[in-house]
């Protein structure tokens, strides 16, 4: 008797891996006997002489071979098995595939039809299979480790042994091991002492996430994004093969990747600096022309997407898109309401806090940096507050602050002996009762200049719309932006997604089955994480990489997330938790989701509550079908095993801390997933694909200054009275970094055309089990639900914050999205 099954897989291509060659190879193994062939392994019976492991079936081999009709565009193959059948093999829970081509391929499914007595079975692979490695692969059921039949335990076992490695020598694209590393690849001392960083991760005074690691010695070269993508490609640089992108996003990421290498081409009697605010926008409407080099470059590249870029028709340029918050109004984006608007609705809404006290205090040691008290005074503030004083104002929650003093001070004398010129800021606002901020002040401070010991030199900024005032208030304004830009980037995006969870992908392929239910909750959401952390290690946060080229922090600005994340709390990176550690909300059981937002029309946090909100529901209707009491969990060896190694290696320098959840009850459990899953969709979307849209017009979001505020009396000062818009620009981000910081951003915040967002899977049977599949179902109604509301809201005049000046609706935490630079839609992972 035979069974007949049907295999989906992927060969190699031109278009991603530059090997032509690689399906004739392998047709021509086929026909001289070196073939691929599965075997079947049975769920219900063992074989005695193997120690009870799972009957094998007989080898059976992959059948019509063939070359693809094309060697440049990647498709799908499907080939036919039949395999022979005898009735002890029962029911199959996995097959074992040994490929004897020359190359790897990419296998998707594998389909059996009419097992007897049992019908269809399913294998969903999703992996890389290499020459003469035997692959295992199970069924689509979930098994806690105690529930799992015996004859597949030993090979459950055996392919988490397979996945840790043994900790030694330089990994090789087919070695598939997970394991830690800290981030001793940023620098490159051999070109130059400028070019040294220290290790994070591993010290008390570099406190780090651990990173993949590759066992490659030394530090890395310092690339461009060109160059680093190429190491990807031809696998230089160690990332396990099944984290790699897949052929869709390696396309696009090239082609987009391409274009930010355009800027050496910029011919070198361009002027240095913008001399207007127009001078910028025109580089949102093609007018910045380039050199027709530029057409012999793309002549040699592979990707049509790559020639819609930019012209080629001999004298080429730039072709950005025009970003969101100049598309309707060009000048709202000066307006303090905008300013205090995107706080809260912007890219970087996970700051603005509730002030509590007046003046504002500094957790800075008075015995090593003296008085650091705020300089904003009563005065300052005047008649603003609608008819309150200060403190009333303070006990009706009608204060808020941006504050970024502490997080600076430390740091900012090193950072000022760059060419960097700037500030700590703190900003004062007042809830007015339309629901919108106010500023009220902007506080600028530097290091004493006798010495840190000495305190900070503090002035204060208060809101003016004419004349030098008005000048020097939008150039305060500025220099807080520059401060939430380079903190937004290094703290909000980089490390508190893009690092944090490296760990956690780390962890589970190394301690959770694909056959645990854990892993099938949570591993879409770490679709891609460690291949764009690896390309960001080589290329963005390296020695002399475009963040320290763009942002103000400049070579110290890894050392300064290093020195954020000493404050990092697991716990506290659920929405509730965060909005009120920030004062922004209070816990009320008679308020939905059990909170009360005190900014009744805070974006981020309205959104975000119901997206929460809707993830742990989900994720506790998924537990709870596995886990039906607390004993349970804690019988769990595979899930303390995870837990124990992300704590200990994963976040090592955190090892110790009490807040960390036990994993003792379903309770923790439930927190955890959440948590984890929010943090690598809504969060990751929040702070990332809202970047174009508001930093692609520079003057609204500058991610450097290279002069102090002008003081009277200068020159510069009265250049700022004779032409703001000139002062302006000749302080904040100069043209050239300006170009590579637009390239950057629109690369971050576009959405890939085979992106998959919250409520999706790749496969709608990816799990066998029916009451998962009904809550998952119920979770992507919900998320329908999320965006009706989310589009009813937009529409309504009565949440102003919602759209704001520049009239761009919040919709960074609509679930569904579009390719491109949407603006809208929440990811899976954290994929870019």
């Amino acid at each position: 008797m035979k069974i007949r099954g049907k295999v989906v897989l992927m060969k190699k291509n031109y278009l991603e891996w530059k090997d032509h060659t690689a399906s004739w190879e392998d047709r021509w193994d086929d026909i001289c006997g070196h073939k691929v062939f599965l075997q079947l392994v049975s769920s219900v019976n063992g074989d005695p002489a193997q120690g009870l492991r799972g009957m094998l079936g007989k080898p059976a081999r992959l059948k019509r071979w063939k070359i693809p009709t094309s060697i440049i565009k990647a498709s799908d193959s499907k080939m036919k098995v039949k395999f022979d059948w005898v009735d002890e093999l029962g029911v199959p829970g996995a097959f074992i595939i040994k490929n004897h081509h020359q190359n790897e391929f990419f296998l998707k499914t594998l389909t059996l039809e009419d097992v007897p007595g049992h019908g269809r079975v399913l294998f969903i692979c999703n992996s890389w299979v290499y020459p003469e490695i035997d692959r295992i692969f199970f069924t689509n059921q979930a098994y806690l480790p105690s529930e799992t039949p015996a004859t597949l335990r030993w090979y459950r076992e055996k392919e988490l042994e397979n996945l840790r490695g043994d900790g030694l020598g330089q990994l090789e694209e087919s070695d598939r091991v997970y394991d830690y590393d800290a981030y001793n690849d940023l620098g490159n001392p051999d070109e130059g002492s400028e070019y040294y960083r220290p290790v994070l991760g591993g010290s008390t005074e570099y406190p780090y996430p651990r990173r993949g690691r590759t066992g490659r010695t030394g530090q890395t070269d310092r690339k461009s994004l060109q160059d680093a993508l190429s190491d990807l490609q031809e696998k230089k640089n160690y990332v396990p093969r099944d984290e790699q992108f897949g052929h869709i996003k390696m396309s696009d990421f090239s082609a987009y990747s391409l274009k930010s290498t355009i800027h050496h081409f910029i011919p070198s009697g361009t002027s240095d600096e913008f001399d207007t605010f127009e001078d910028v926008i025109k580089l949102c409407e093609g007018k910045f022309t380039v050199s027709e080099k530029i057409d012999k470059m793309l002549g040699k590249i592979p990707f049509e997407l790559v020639k819609k870029l930019v012209r080629t028709n001999g004298e080429a340029y730039f072709k950005f898109p025009m970003p969101k918050v100049i598309k309707e109004d060009k000048n709202a984006w000066m307006t303090d309401e905008e300013f205090a608007r995107e706080m809260l609705a912007g890219m970087n809404p996970v700051i603005i806090c509730r002030l509590q006290e007046f003046p504002p205090t500094s957790k800075l040691d008075p015995k090593v940096y003296g008085n650091q008290t705020s300089s904003i005074t009563r005065d300052h503030i005047g008649n603003n507050l609608e008819d309150l004083s200060i403190d009333e104002a303070i006990k009706n929650n009608r204060l808020f602050i941006l504050d970024y003093h502490d997080a600076l001070m430390t740091y900012l004398r090193r950072i000022n002996s760059t060419s960097t010129k700037t500030y700590a800021t703190r900003t004062l606002l007042f809830l007015k009762k339309d629901g919108t901020l106010q500023p009220l002040a902007i506080e600028l401070s530097r290091p004493h200049p006798e010495g840190d010991q000495f305190g900070a030199i503090s002035k204060v900024y208060t809101p003016a719309e004419r004349g030098a005032e008005g000048s020097t208030w939008l150039l305060a304004k500025a220099y807080v932006s520059i401060n939430d830009y380079g903190y937004h980037q290094l703290i909000s995006h980089w490390l508190n997604t893009h690092a944090v969870i490296e760990p956690f992908v780390i962890a589970m392929n190394r301690q959770l089955s694909v056959l645990h239910p854990i892993y099938k909750l949570l591993h879409p959401h770490f679709r891609y994480t460690m291949c764009i952390n690896a390309f960001a290690r080589m290329t963005l946060i390296n020695a002399g990489g475009l963040v320290e080229e763009i942002f103000f922090p400049a070579k110290f600005s890894m050392e300064f997330s290093s020195m954020v994340y000493k404050n990092w709390v697991f716990p506290e990176q659920s929405l509730p938790a965060d909005l009120i550690k920030r004062g922004v909300a209070i816990e009320d059981s008679n308020s939905p989701h059990g909170l009360r937002l005190l900014i009744e029309d805070y974006p981020y946090a309205v959104d975000g509550l119901q997206i929460w909100s809707a993830i742990k529901t989900w994720v506790e209707d998924y537990c709870s079908f596995y886990y039906k009491n607390n004993e349970m969990v804690q019988n769990d060896s595979e899930l303390r095993s995870w837990w124990e190694e992300l704590r200990e290696k994963g976040h090592a320098d955190k090892k110790y801390e009490p807040w960390w959840p036990k994993m003792e009850t379903c309770k923790e459990l439930i927190e955890t997933c959440t948590i984890i899953i929010w943090v690598t969709s809504a969060v990751h979307a929040a702070v990332n694909f809202g970047q174009y849209p508001y930093a692609g017009y520079l003057p609204n979001r500058p991610s450097l200054s290279r002069r102090f505020m002008p003081e009277p009396d200068t020159p510069e000062y009265r250049e700022l009275e004779r032409n703001r818009e000139k002062a302006f620009l000749e302080t904040i981000t100069a043209k050239e970094e300006a170009l590579r910081s637009l390239f950057l951003v629109e690369i971050l915040s576009r959405h890939s055309s085979d992106e998959l967002y919250l409520g999706q899977r790749d496969n709608p049977e990816w799990t066998k089990d029916t009451e998962p599949l009904k809550a998952f179902e119920k979770f992507g109604k919900k998320l329908k639900e999320i965006e009706k509301r989310i589009t009813e809201m937009n529409t309504d005049p009565k949440w102003k914050n919602r759209v704001g000046p520049v009239k761009v609706p919040y919709t960074l935490l609509y679930p569904t999205g579009e390719v491109g630079l949407s603006g809208k839609g929440i990811p899976n992972s954290i994929s870019i």
